[in-house]
């Protein structure tokens, strides 16, 4: 498929994608994602490894595109995390009520 980013035209096929994801590991995704195989990689760095553009020359909206119309499935932003899973823990208010130490403590 011929897509245009940054101003240059490729020529993209869903092989050619896949085989170049191939091995490259996933920076952490804080905005705009594409599924590749298992793995979920911000499309910027899967711009930057497909065109070997600098990721300033082009928009997250341009691969989007790209990935959207050779069969990958694209996310706005990225999941959440589980409640509970990585925040800190509340104090209980029962420990104040036993004489227990910490924040709920007084």
């Amino acid at each position: 498929m011929r897509c245009v980013i940054a101003r240059y035209p490729f020529d993209l096929t869903r092989t050619g994608v896949l085989a170049s994801m191939k091995g490259v590991r996933p920076d952490l995704v804080t905005g705009e994602s594409v599924t590749i195989g298992r793995r979920r990689y911000p499309v910027k760095q899967v711009g930057l490894v497909i065109t070997r553009q600098d990721p300033r020359d082009f928009t997250a909206g341009e691969v989007t595109r790209a990935m959207t119309r050779l069969g990958f499935t694209c996310h706005d932003r990225p999941e959440a995390a589980p409640v509970g899973v990585g925040g800190p823990t509340p104090p209980n208010p029962a420990s104040a009520l036993l004489g227990g130490t910490g924040p709920a403590a007084v």
